[in-house]
């Protein structure tokens, strides 16, 4: 007889042992273990019909089939942390292997999610190498997939030091120029986005100050006049929510592709731009990263969509009580109003 750690048990073992064990592990209070026939007596991970039972109507729980397809993909999971944003539609769980590892787990809120972020993840992420997760699996039925986890912390609200600050938007210029390349820019096709106007103006108008729907009555038309620019695989959501900074390893990371479909490169720094308002010196640091300033028809496409977008956020952040989307809504609004004035 002997002593060993939960994470380094011996082999061979009972399988419903085991089973019990790794149940433990993961903080189950009940488990099945089924054994068919011609199973093997000892563990083998091949034979490991585990099947933990969720808290009923605990927050967070992973619906079973979802446990089922994260499981077929990686193997036993031995813990399940909910890294949902507080909305309906985002579930997200950080999945950690009961032989080590940890993956994400997601589902869509739709089928066009879904799509997207699978053709991105299957097409011209894996061009960027490390500073993105892997795709592991997708279920199309699910409208899931896992995926490799990747290091570092949010660069939603974190803060650091001037120095510091620039260094990493000069980082995040050069990750945008490498999504921007990773393949060849085609012509583009059609005008900006704005048939949805009149409803995300009907969803908004309560939270809208003096002159802004002016604004965007503004832009709207002027969207319809504006060149037409070669297209490129965006992002489509280049914010520091979905950017990851390892300050120790120098590296950033970009995650959450399902927004992503062919558009302009000026797109992405649409929402990005809130990032550096009010601070020139890191708008410097970006363009210094992406090796170039944008063109005079960027500039105006950026302002039109700015506008676009911030109507839209208000609109969807109103409908689906996400205060920060319509705070931002509002402050892009109102910084580009007051760039107008004479």
């Amino acid at each position: 007889m002997d002593w060993f750690a939960p994470d380094r048990l011996p082999e061979p073992m009972v399988a419903y042992c085991r089973a019990g064990l790794d149940a433990y592990r993961a903080g189950a209070r009940m488990a099945v273990h089924f054994q068919e026939p011609g199973d093997p007596i000892a563990y083998t991970p091949a034979a490991d019909r585990l099947v933990l039972v969720p808290e009923p109507g605990s927050p967070g729980t992973v619906p079973q089939e979802v446990r089922a397809f994260a499981e077929r993909a990686v193997g036993r999971i031995n813990g399940w942390t909910d890294e949902s944003w507080m909305r309906e539609e985002s579930r997200v769980w950080r999945a950690s292997g009961a032989e080590g590892g940890t993956w994400y787990v997601k589902i869509h809120q739709n089928d066009r999610f879904h799509q997207r972020e699978v053709s991105a993840l299957r097409g011209w992420v894996p061009g960027l190498g490390p500073a993105a997760p892997r795709l592991v699996a997708a279920d199309p039925q699910l409208r899931a997939v896992a995926l490799t986890a990747v290091g570092g912390r949010s660069l939603h609200g974190a803060t650091y030091a001037p120095e510091q600050q620039r260094h990493i938007f000069h980082r995040i210029g050069q990750l945008a120029a490498a999504i921007h390349t990773s393949a060849p820019p085609r012509s583009a096709v059609g005008a900006l986005p704005s048939g949805k106007l009149e409803r995300h103006l009907d969803g908004a108008r309560a939270h809208l100050g003096p002159g802004d729907e002016e604004l965007i009555r503004t832009a709207a038309k002027k969207a319809a006049g504006l060149p037409a620019l070669g297209v490129v695989p965006p992002h489509g959501d280049f914010q520091l929510r979905n950017l990851r900074w390892d300050e120790a390893a120098d590296v950033l990371y970009v995650i959450d592709f399902e927004r992503s479909e062919e558009g302009p490169a000026i797109r992405d720094f649409v929402r990005l731009s809130d990032a550096w308002h009010g601070r020139p010196d890191l708008l410097a640091a970006v363009m210094d990263g992406y090796s170039r300033p944008f063109t005079s028809e960027e500039e105006a496409q950026l302002m039109v969509l700015s506008v676009l977008d911030a109507v839209s956020g208000i609109s969807y952040g109103a409908a689906h009580s996400d205060p920060e989307l319509v705070e931002r809504g509002l402050r892009t609004l109102a910084r580009l109003r007051a760039a107008q004035r004479p």
